[in-house]
């Protein structure tokens, strides 16, 4: 009976990891999706951009136009990197995980004296894994709140191109976010 309850002990502790490990899994998997969505739109963002540079008409809404789409473009290969840097570490919490639960299938097979001996190179993996998880969820964070920011300025400047060209019935007065213009004419950062 001892021997049973110590294997089972051993395999919960081994489902701990297995569970971070899937979870992982998953982040990696969307993370990929979003980066390549990414990429995509930058690739649509620089295209418009330069048909609109090749474009000789000197007007305030091109102009504005211009500002947005650097804008967009500056966004957009800001949060390509952080889902870059994020992939990176989600790939090194999978590896640390996967790394606990080897080292507590091999304690396992040294026997229950092995185990209690070492037990701390298991946990050490473990809280380094979720450390690193933690932080890739950060960066995770933080790149959505950059494209919302993106998408709140691209609908800002497409409400007011709207109101332009808008039949005059339609045309109201609209309260802008006021985030438009604060980040319009800021100056770009990497």
């Amino acid at each position: 009976m001892n021997e049973l309850t110590s294997a089972i002990a051993i395999l919960t502790a081994m489902l701990t990891p297995a569970v971070l490990i899937t979870a992982c899994g998953s982040l990696i998997l969307t993370t990929s999706q979003r980066l390549g969505r990414t990429i995509e739109r930058a690739r649509k963002v620089s295209e418009q951009f330069e048909k609109l540079h090749q474009t000789n008409v000197e007007s305030g809404l091109i102009k504005e136009q211009q500002v947005v789409l650097f804008n967009l473009l500056r966004r957009t290969a800001r949060r390509s990197r952080l889902l870059q840097r994020a992939l990176m570490w989600l790939y090194l919490a999978l590896s640390v995980f996967v790394a606990t639960s080897v080292a507590l299938g091999i304690f396992a097979v040294f026997g229950q004296a092995q185990v209690q001996r070492q037990a701390w190179i298991p946990s050490v993996f473990g809280i380094i894994g979720t450390g690193i998880l933690f932080y890739s969820s950060l960066l995770l964070i933080v790149e959505s709140r950059i494209a919302v920011g993106a998408v709140d300025d691209e609908m800002d400047f497409v409400l007011r191109l709207g109101q332009q060209h808008a039949p005059t019935e339609l045309q109201r007065p609209r309260k802008s976010s006021g985030r438009f213009k604060k980040r319009l004419f800021r100056k770009p950062t990497s």
